[in-house]
């Protein structure tokens, strides 16, 4: 039983002593133990690589006018678009027929216009904002996934796996491991790189580590392999516990991805991320079939979308997992308002997002963009909300931090957005603080928050050492001690001077290992 439905049974818990046989008020905290170690939720969020067409995916039935106007060569007809029953200003794209039925059962968030303000249109830049969730100006060395998890356990990678966290933090189904999911000091996810990958870690294959010549790199490369090692199994095991009892569409990548998270997430894995993807929505060209706007590459995409959600989210019910999980799409940008002349659309600003699942709080938010009566070739979607505001809400009200700590993570503050449902709100647990006290800390800052000097007790291991201040940017800005240091406690103290107030990052380097904390400057 989860923690959720122990407190629909019970109410305000009071009654309990009615119908647990032998229960005693003196045995509680025995009572309980189970309770507070549930790691309860899972968030799964596909990336849509390439810049999805938010305007062909979300149609503004109320300026279709406007709308064909601008969009001769990929405009959709108007009687082919799927019709949602909570409105009949906004439609979806007809490949999506199973998100319209998710939709119509309250299990699909629709967000309007999601991006950020000054939009990036590069690819590369664009993708890294939103996985790192940085304001377009800056750059970031850490993702936002990334230093959630080193905010929910602070001192991974040493010590860890641990006996109560034996599982990767997060998982990333794709080539190469993503920003969103680079910590402070290390990359908290493990990362298969395609099913393809997974079965052979299933069958024991496994591809060697790149080697290095320094001593205190390879060091921590054998730690985080012994790690990725110990991983492996954990995820063999999970996998191997259950099987799929839904029926997944056949030849559909995203599907094939979906079917691996459900089996790790029932097969008891406690991990709190996981990432899939789905590429080829940089839609330039060939967007739509001449003739039949409503297929092409476009519809082709969606429609895969559409069909691996249902099945995974038909599976999770099948499972029992159906109030533990729910994901979100992602995606780069979206695309222009116009067309272009090769049946495609152009790199653009805001798109809406698609957030699912049991505990989702179904519906449409925002409104449908104001469409220009004479667009222009640079004409763009205007942001109507923040992406990070879809990020804190998620961390706040399914995540179960709280506001400041969303802050901290985020780096500002913005505004909570109505996205899970009253009746999945958060309890408070026990588990957050054991989290805390998970692995092995080498480094203690104190007090935190600081106003002006804190100070710092580390454990050296008789090696070379280093400890230095980082921003959020990762950029060093003060070095406390280089050298070697010998083995025992030390305590060091740092004047944070004329610096603003924020966010700030201490990193503790001794020989091969190291660990980094996060600490708040405040008036």
């Amino acid at each position: 039983m989860k923690r959720r439905d122990f407190f629909r049974l019970t109410g305000s818990g009071l009654a309990a002593n009615s119908f647990l046989p032998g229960f005693r008020p003196d045995k509680i905290p025995q009572w309980f133990d189970w309770f507070k170690l549930d790691t309860d939720r899972v968030l799964v969020l596909i990336q849509l690589d390439g810049g999805n067409d938010g305007l062909n995916t979300v149609i503004p039935l109320d300026q279709m006018d406007l709308y064909n106007k601008a969009r001769q060569s990929v405009a959709l007809p108007a009687n082919k678009v799927l019709s949602l029953p909570t409105t009949i200003k906004s439609g979806l794209h007809p490949a999506l027929d199973e998100i319209r039925g998710l939709y119509t059962e309250g299990r699909i968030k629709i967000i309007q216009s999601v991006g950020y303000p000054s939009p990036n249109y590069s690819h590369f830049r664009s993708t890294d904002i939103w996985m790192s969730a940085s304001d377009a100006e800056e750059v970031l060395s850490s993702g936002w996934a990334g230093r959630y998890l080193n905010h929910e356990y602070p001192n991974y990678p040493n010590g860890f796996p641990t006996e109560d966290m034996p599982d990767p933090l997060s998982v990333e189904i794709g080539y190469g491991q993503s920003l969103a999911f680079q910590g402070p000091a290390t990359s908290m996810s493990v990362t298969i790189a395609n099913p393809e990958d997974f079965n052979k870690l299933i069958q024991g294959i496994e591809t060697p580590l790149p080697q290095t010549p320094f001593g205190d790199k390879l060091g921590y490369v054998r730690l985080i392999k012994k790690q990725s090692n110990t991983y492996g199994e954990r995820m063999k095991d999970a996998f191997g516990k259950t099987k799929n009892k839904a029926s997944y569409p056949e030849d559909n990548d995203l599907a094939d991805q979906l079917k691996i998270v459900a089996r790790l997430i029932a097969g008891g894995l406690k991990t709190r991320i996981y990432k899939v993807s789905i590429s080829g929505f940089d839609t330039h060209d060939n967007q739509v079939q001449n003739g039949d706007h409503a297929t092409g590459e476009h519809a082709n995409l969606l429609r895969r979308i559409s069909g691996a959600v249902k099945a995974f989210l038909d599976d999770l019910t099948a499972l029992g997992l159906q109030d533990r999980v729910v994901g979100m799409t992602v995606s780069e940008f979206g695309r222009r308002i116009i067309s272009n002349a090769s049946r495609g659309t152009d790199h653009g600003a805001a798109a809406p997002m698609f957030l699912f699942g049991n505990a989702i709080q179904g519906g449409l938010l925002g409104e449908n963009p104001t469409l220009p009566a004479e667009a222009k070739w640079d004409d763009n979607i205007p942001m109507q909300y923040d992406f990070r505001s879809v990020y804190g809400s998620l961390l706040e009200n399914w995540f179960c931090i709280n506001k400041t700590e969303v802050q901290q993570v985020l780096l500002k503050n913005y505004q909570t957005l109505p996205v899970i449902k009253p009746a999945y709100s958060c309890l408070s647990t026990p588990t957050r603080e054991e989290n805390q006290l998970k692995g092995i800390s080498i480094i203690h800052a104190f007090p935190n928050p600081f106003t002006s000097i804190i100070n710092f007790k580390v454990q050296s291991n008789g090696e070379h050492s280093s400890i230095s201040i980082f921003n959020p940017a990762g950029q060093v800005i003060h070095n406390i001690h280089h050298g070697l240091l010998s083995k025992g406690e030390h305590q060091y103290y740092w004047n944070s001077e004329d610096l603003p107030v924020g966010n700030y990052y201490v990193r503790f380097q001794s020989g091969p290992e190291q660990q980094v904390k996060l600490i708040v400057k405040v008036r």
